[in-house]
């Protein structure tokens, strides 16, 4: 019994993924959006990303705002700062990941970025703005997440669920190899 239960022991902790610690959330963007990229989706798919409250996530200490960013039909873009509302527009280019996002004052284009897309699924919408921005001392990443999935969370919270999305799918498919590995190995002692 003992020597099942250190069996055990040790297959669960091959099994476990911690997330090494960082001290910006680029760091641990560079790191998580490789990992997860299999599972994640194209801006095509307009269903995983239009008409939804997406949270904007920080690593800055003086971040304090509630800043949601709606994509709407037709290139609606609604930007809301804690609860006061500025129009844009966005678009996507054709046959590619690049999405140009464009805020407005009346008729006049205020700002306007272009961002290539890093992540994307029904919890995460995460941008990479186009062009170094670590030398003008900018975050690379612009991170959003769905509203009601990242609600009152710190930013490493949200990079701990978002690194669920490689952890969890990681952790099927090890299970699954050594199923079938323990499967196979029956299967040829039992015909032997």
């Amino acid at each position: 019994m003992a020597i099942e239960n250190k069996f055990l022991e040790k297959v669960t902790r091959s099994l476990s993924l911690e997330l090494p610690v960082q001290d910006k959330m680029d760091e641990y963007l560079d790191m998580i959006i490789p990992l997860v990229q299999p599972w994640g989706e194209d801006l095509y798919e307009e269903e995983y990303y239009l008409d939804t409250r997406w949270l904007e996530v920080r690593d800055d200490d003086t971040f304090h705002e509630e800043i949601l960013h709606i994509f709407r039909d037709e290139g609606e873009y609604l930007h809301s700062i804690d609860g006061n509302i500025h129009k844009g527009s966005w678009r996507k280019l054709d046959k590619s990941n690049t999405f140009i996002i464009e805020q407005t004052a009346g008729n006049t284009v205020v700002k306007s970025e272009l961002f290539d897309l890093a992540f994307l699924n029904k919890e995460f919408f995460i941008l990479k703005k186009h062009g170094d921005q670590t030398r003008k001392g900018f975050s690379k990443y612009f991170v959003m997440g769905r509203e009601s999935y990242i609600k009152d969370l710190e930013w490493r919270d949200v990079m701990e669920l978002l690194f669920n999305r490689y952890r969890n799918n990681s952790r099927w498919i090890i299970f699954t190899v050594i199923i079938l590995l323990l499967v196979s190995i029956f299967v040829f002692f039992s015909v032997f």
